[in-house]
């Protein structure tokens, strides 16, 4: 009885330990598949200039970021994606919170044309649905039409006459894949799904010279 005892706590232990060493094994396997999928839809800001032009501050930056395979696949069907980034401008105040002292839009939507086999961009202030006037630019390949996307160059974010140049400002920009502008049935199977997340956000000091 009592050998037998010992063979089966024994055998219970070596179960137990081959159960522990597999459950390893699948957690390490999502934990690593996770993480690439992650990184395969992560973005980056790279580049971010504040000047003055005339009357007004722009903005030029460089984000950088790979379309996931879920992504791509879908433009390729014909489905829009449609890329947001937002820039406002802060006055710091150091007896309250900073105050909003501007704020811009732009929605870049990018779509593919199975006839002519090309790619259209329209960039607009406003939601896509509700723009009036859209700047309108057709790429013959998709990583040409990306690279307009991720490059942004000189976007008016504020007039010069909303700067007090006694005070200290700062600029927070965000860009990002907006999924509420996909189809409904897209929108639904995007919840929880990292390949659909491209997302990046700074904050940065505007400094710029002082009109003379």
């Amino acid at each position: 009885m009592v050998i037998m005892t010992v063979f089966i706590t024994h055998c219970w232990k070596n179960v137990r330990l081959d159960l522990l060493s597999l459950l390893a094994c699948v957690c390490l396997f999502w934990g690593q598949a996770g993480l690439a999928r992650a990184q395969s839809s992560a973005a980056e800001i790279s580049h971010l200039k504040f000047d003055r032009a005339d009357d007004s501050v722009v903005l030029s930056a460089t984000v950088d970021f790979e379309l996931s395979a879920a992504v791509e696949d879908a433009l390729r069907k014909g489905v829009a994606m449609v890329f947001f980034a937002e820039a406002t401008v802060y006055r710091q105040r150091w007896y309250w919170m900073s105050k909003k002292v501007a704020n811009v839009q732009r929605h870049m939507r990018l779509t593919y044309q199975p006839l002519t086999r090309r790619w259209r961009l329209n960039v607009t202030s406003d939601l896509v649905a509700n723009a009036a006037m859209a700047l309108n630019q057709t790429f013959e390949s998709l990583p040409d039409a990306l690279a307009a996307v991720q490059r942004i160059s000189r976007w008016k974010i504020a007039n010069i006459s909303e700067i007090d140049f006694t005070q200290a400002h700062s600029v927070e920009f965000s860009f990002s894949l907006d999924v509420s502008q996909l189809p409904r049935p897209f929108q639904i199977g995007t919840l929880g799904q990292s390949d659909w997340t491209v997302a990046a956000f700074t904050r940065q000091a505007l400094l710029l010279e002082s009109p003379k």
